[in-house]
């Protein structure tokens, strides 16, 4: 089969369960918790804290008697339309979604980091994009317009005095393209460059030989910025304690899974893509793209508070950010001394 035909139908796959949500429901044993939960995360390799606690079942046992719903999101936005419709109580986001959320007065609490780093920006073989200097006239996707990945790349386009014609500049900016939908528009011609999470950027320059623009640790906050960050709204964190709790500790002995074991991390978010697109990464897709990354809890307040502010340089938003209140780690530090 020809590779454009293969990418197209992975694309509508992913496409298809992503946007409709990809919920599965697992449901406990035991009496502490009740109730149910749904818990959002994205098919990324940099979500493998919450794939893992899916896949190997950490979620499920830390939330005994509870019935367990898991629900997959292409891009930021989508999560945070479920979660401030009360469909989604807890889960993996970028850090740029829950920025401007929290900013327009959502409810929405950082309670852990999950990941730092992958972002990739990386250029078509037929482009001729080798630097960032030659984004001028040229077009760009990411997977959603003033997401993390979005301001990062803006942002470095404007030190060299570039714009997107979101505001009347000469770089296009093609929103809301869902990562497995980048391949298809590389493949075709459709667009010049993208800012991708991984593995979806390694796979582009590994399967379609894309151009590495920019590295991951040379990219605008990289290797400080939070690539994920685990959000709930207060609401819930307030009225379900034990359950946030039970959340996190599964949460922190995912991220200590993925430490401890490399080779089963990549098999369980490989085998995850393939349930929800048919295919499968290569064995040097998934090992050049986690080596782009850092799983960890850890969250930085003065990255968080540096991308808000280039996003607000940028226009995405209106008012000068103020971050006050937006990070709760106080629930991930006592299970944290729990352990």
């Amino acid at each position: 089969m020809k590779k454009w035909v293969l990418t197209t139908l992975i694309s509508i796959a992913v496409l298809g369960l992503t946007a409709c949500g990809g919920g599965d429901s697992v449901s406990g044993d035991g009496e502490n918790n009740g109730g149910e939960i749904n818990i959002g995360y994205f098919p990324n390799l940099d979500h493998a804290a919450g794939i893992i606690g899916k896949q190997e079942g950490i979620f499920e046992e830390e939330l005994e008697g509870t019935d367990v719903e898991f629900t997959n999101f292409p891009n930021g936005n989508d999560f945070i339309e479920a979660l401030d419709a009360g469909d989604l109580d807890i889960g993996y986001v970028g850090p740029g979604p829950a920025i401007n959320y929290h900013l327009s007065g959502g409810d929405i609490k950082i309670l852990s980091g999950a990941a730092n780093g992958a972002t990739l920006i990386v250029s078509s073989e037929e482009s001729g994009i080798e630097s960032l200097d030659d984004f001028d006239g040229k077009s760009f996707c990411t997977p959603g317009n003033g997401c993390t990945h979005n301001v990062q790349l803006e942002i470095m386009l404007q030190e060299l005095g570039m714009e997107s014609n979101r505001v009347g500049g000469t770089v296009e900016h093609q929103s809301r393209v869902d990562p497995a939908s980048m391949m298809v528009r590389f493949e075709q011609g459709e667009v010049d460059a993208a800012a991708a999470p991984e593995p979806w950027g390694t796979y582009l320059v590994e399967e379609l030989n894309a151009n590495v623009v920019t590295e991951w640790n040379e990219v605008f906050l990289g290797e400080t910025l939070p690539s994920v960050v685990l959000v709930t709204s207060e609401e819930f964190m307030e009225e379900n304690p034990e359950k946030v709790r039970s959340v996190l500790a599964a949460h922190e002995k995912a991220v200590a899974f993925t430490g401890d074991n490399e080779e089963e991390t990549l098999d369980s978010v490989n085998d995850l893509v393939y349930e929800l697109s048919q295919t499968q990464f290569s064995d040097d897709v998934l090992q050049n793209a986690w080596e782009r990354m850092n799983i960890t809890t850890e969250v930085s307040a003065d990255a968080l508070q540096s991308w808000a502010d280039a996003s607000y340089d940028l226009g995405f938003i209106e008012e000068e950010p103020d971050l006050e209140g937006l990070v709760d780690t106080s629930l991930l530090e006592e299970v944290e001394e729990e352990e």
